[in-house]
C-alpha cells in the first residue's frame, strides 16, 4: 500500500493538487464565501484526475501486481491526504480568528459565514460529497470525469449557498458565533461534519470497489 500511495503522490498527482491546498487560506478572508476553499481544493483533485486519465495511469496501475481494490484505495487515499492538508491549513485559519482575530471589525462586520468550527464541519461535508459524487462517480467507468464533476459542482454550491443563508433565519443566529461563543454547539457540529466526511468517503470507497472490479478494462 505505501508503494501505490507513493505512485500516486509522485506520478499520477497533478502539482495543481498540491497548490491547490493553500486554497485553505481562504478561511482569512472576510467577505467572502469561505466554503469556496474547499470547492478550490477539490478542483485541484480534479485536475489531478484529468492529468492521470490523459497518462492513462489507471491502466497502468491494474497493471501492476496488486489487487483492483488497491488501485481504488490508492486514488482514495491521496484524495483524503489533500483534503485533510487543506482542512490543516482551514483549521489554523479558525484557530487564529477564534482568539487573536476574534474582534476585528473586518470579521464583526461581515455579513457572510464566520470562520468558525461549524465552518470546518462544513467543509468536511463539502469534501464528502466531492468523494461520495465524483470520486465514486469515476470509478463507474474508470474514465469519464465530466458528469460526475458537473453534478458535484451544483451540489456543492447549492451546498455552499444552504450553509450561507443559515445563519441569516432567526433563531440560526448562533451558527455564526466568533470566538469561543457557543463553543460546545460548534464542537458538536464540527463532530457532525466529520462524521458526515467519514461516511459518505467509506461508503464511496466501498461502491468504487465493487463498480471497479467489474470494470473490464
Amino acid at each position: 500500500m505505501r508503494n501505490i500511495m507513493l505512485k500516486e503522490m509522485k506520478l499520477s498527482a497533478s502539482p495543481l493538487a498540491y497548490l491547490f491546498i493553500l486554497f485553505g487560506l481562504m478561511f482569512f478572508l472576510p467577505g467572502y464565501p469561505v466554503l469556496c476553499g474547499a470547492f478550490f481544493s477539490t478542483l485541484g483533485l480534479y485536475q489531478s484526475f484529468l492529468y492521470a486519465r490523459e497518462a492513462n495511469d489507471i491502466v497502468f496501475s491494474v497493471l501492476l501486481p496488486i489487487a483492483k481494490k488497491d488501485v481504488v484505495k490508492g486514488k482514495y487515499g491521496f484524495v483524503c491526504i489533500i483534503e485533510l492538508c487543506t482542512l490543516l491549513l482551514m483549521t489554523i485559519c479558525v484557530i487564529v480568528r477564534m482568539t487573536a482575530l476574534k474582534e476585528a471589525p473586518m470579521y464583526r462586520s461581515n455579513a457572510l459565514m464566520n470562520a468558525n468550527l461549524f465552518a470546518l464541519g462544513a467543509a468536511l461535508f463539502i469534501f464528502g460529497l466531492f468523494n461520495l459524487i465524483f470520486v465514486g462517480g469515476f470509478f463507474k467507468t474508470a474514465y469519464k470525469l465530466g458528469r460526475p464533476f458537473v453534478f458535484y459542482i451544483v451540489t456543492a454550491f447549492l451546498c455552499i449557498g444552504i450553509f450561507e443563508v443559515l445563519h441569516h433565519i432567526p433563531g440560526l443566529e448562533q451558527l455564526n458565533s466568533f470566538g469561543t461563543e457557543n463553543i460546545m454547539m460548534q464542537l458538536l457540529l464540527l463532530l457532525a461534519g466529520i462524521v458526515a466526511w467519514l461516511l459518505m468517503t467509506v461508503l464511496s470507497y466501498r461502491k468504487a470497489c465493487e463498480q471497479f472490479e467489474k470494470i473490464d478494462l
